[in-house]
């Protein structure tokens, strides 16, 4: 949880202001949460306690719930219009969206179960809420499929292969490859390959989230998806745990807490 936070926060500076290169500040002022972090928080409330004997209709029941108690305690996330739409509505249809939304609240779900197939399915109820159009659902199982991998084990060209097999993406270029015409983009289909290649291309977690803000996309979101398969691989320093947790509300604190007690531990992993 803390990769997927750390990468929204690290990344929010330069969501509006895109940058092309890997050398920036860490932190600054502007590293603060949004909305990628609210609904992270969000979707792990509900996951916790969500049974497994639960029908899907329940958990979406409770998504829906949390997604808005959540974001109305939080308004100035800087949610995208026709989610905050959604949101501050009354109205708990979902609208078709394949928007990077889906992708990157779901981690949670890459944490909390014993199998790919059981991944697959909560997060496809995370993102059904809202985001059920086929892109937008792709894009979230996609991202829970990549942690449940790196945790359990995974080397990362087994990791690309799986992802590539099950959802079709194209991971074969490098973050350098990418860089230079990569422009912003806040569909699934145009900026989840790339946060995963972010990923596939880093040393470290920080280097993962280095990589995705360096990329001059949606900086906050791909920050958050990277960050969120990093720390499944490689773990998260204490020092940059510290450093999320000081950016933190009590409230959100104490749901990643309650989080980290009942995640499934990582494997050791190769270098």
């Amino acid at each position: 949880m803390y990769g997927a936070l750390l990468g929204d926060m690290i990344g929010a500076p330069y969501e509006f202001s895109p940058i092309k290169t890997k050398d920036f500040p860490l932190f600054s002022k502007a590293s603060r949460f949004t909305d990628d972090s609210v609904m992270t928080v969000a979707v792990a409330d509900v996951l916790i306690d969500a049974g497994k004997a639960a029908s899907p209709e329940a958990v979406k029941k409770q998504l829906v719930l949390s997604m808005k108690k959540w974001g109305r305690r939080y308004p100035d996330g800087g949610y995208g219009g026709r989610f905050y739409g959604w949101l501050m509505g009354e109205d708990e249809e979902p609208y078709n969206s394949f928007g990077n939304g889906s992708a990157m609240r779901v981690s949670p779900a890459g944490w909390l179960y014993d199998t790919l197939d059981e991944t697959r399915r909560y997060a496809r109820l995370t993102a059904e809420v809202t985001h059920n159009h086929p892109e937008g659902i792709k894009g979230a199982e996609a991202v829970a499929s990549a942690i449940y991998l790196a945790r359990t084990g995974s080397t990362k060209a087994e990791i690309k292969k799986q992802i590539t097999d099950l959802f079709g993406y194209d991971l074969s270029q490098t973050c350098d490859a990418i860089r230079p015409a990569y422009r912003f983009d806040v569909t699934c289909q145009g900026s989840v390959p790339e946060a995963i290649v972010a990923f596939l291309d880093s040393t470290d977690t920080e280097d993962a989230i280095r990589n995705a803000v360096s990329l001059g996309g949606d900086a906050d979101t791909q920050g958050c998806i990277a960050g969120s398969v990093a720390e499944a691989y490689f773990g998260v320093p204490e020092n940059l745990i510290a450093a999320c947790r000081s950016r933190l509300p009590a409230d959100m604190l104490a749901v990643a807490d309650r989080f980290m007690k009942v995640r499934r531990s990582p494997l050791k992993h190769r270098p």
